[in-house]
């Protein structure tokens, strides 16, 4: 069994199975010799404990450059919360790629925010301000919710670091844009399923956090927090077979 964990950030898995494949700053530090020597002047606190914490069974790779895997070789392509930070050409190129690599009857599992709930949530919200005549600090974070992550200019990490800190990471690493951590698209249960149809993609499902056609799949932890939870709440989960 080999499965492909794309884009994978620090959310890895010591399976050995699995081959967690990103070119994040975490992956890039973690794999060279020079850079992880410097690791603790990189990356302190909760930065310095994702950095110790990844596994061996990393590979530093720009999926923007294609899968570095020969077509039909690989059982499993996973990922969670990448496509929509992609362009929606960059997301259909990944999503064909996954199909080639992918070998007859092979799984991809897709996971991403979903639309529908977070408009829903937001709805909800709404219709109960406008009962009560109230506009709450809830109902602000609704919109947040929906619109936050596809506007925002600062890199999350980097605002939570004292201000020379900042400056420097935004001026080596760009804003929240060019590290490629703002939405680009949103998807939702008709949309996503119809554009695997579409890639000719076969049984196309929605699933859940802890259901799959992969065998054993919790094994994995990959939609899994350290308790055995949903690690993403929220999300859509699909699953489609080559």
């Amino acid at each position: 069994m080999l499965i492909l964990n794309l884009g994978c950030g620090t959310k890895t898995s010591t399976h050995p199975a699995v081959v967690n494949l990103d070119r994040s700053i975490y992956l890039r530090i973690r794999c060279h010799p020079l850079l992880r020597r410097l690791g603790p002047l990189l990356a302190r606190g909760s930065r310095r404990v994702n950095l110790d914490l990844l596994p061996d069974n990393i590979r530093v790779h720009d999926i923007s450059r294609g899968l570095p895997y020969g077509t039909a070789s690989v059982d499993v392509v996973y990922h969670s919360h990448l496509l929509e930070h992609l362009d929606r050409d960059a997301a259909l190129d990944l999503l064909r790629e996954g199909r080639r690599v992918l070998r007859s009857g092979g799984v991809l599992r897709i996971v991403v925010p979903d639309l529908e709930r977070l408009c829903r949530q937001y709805l909800a919200s709404l219709e109960y301000c406008l009962l009560q005549s109230v506009a709450s600090a809830g109902h602000v974070q609704r919109i947040a919710d929906l619109l936050e992550q596809s506007v925002r200019r600062e890199s999350f990490g980097s605002s939570r670091q004292v201000p020379w800190r900042r400056w420097l990471e935004g001026l080596l690493l760009g804003d929240a844009r060019r590290r490629g951590e703002t939405h680009q698209w949103m998807y939702d249960r008709v949309t996503l399923p119809h554009l695997l149809s579409e890639l000719e993609f076969q049984e196309v499902s929605v699933q859940r956090f802890d259901t799959s056609w992969i065998p054993s799949w919790r094994d994995y932890g990959l939609d899994l927090n350290g308790d055995g939870g949903e690690y993403r709440p929220g999300s859509l989960y699909v699953e489609a077979r080559r």
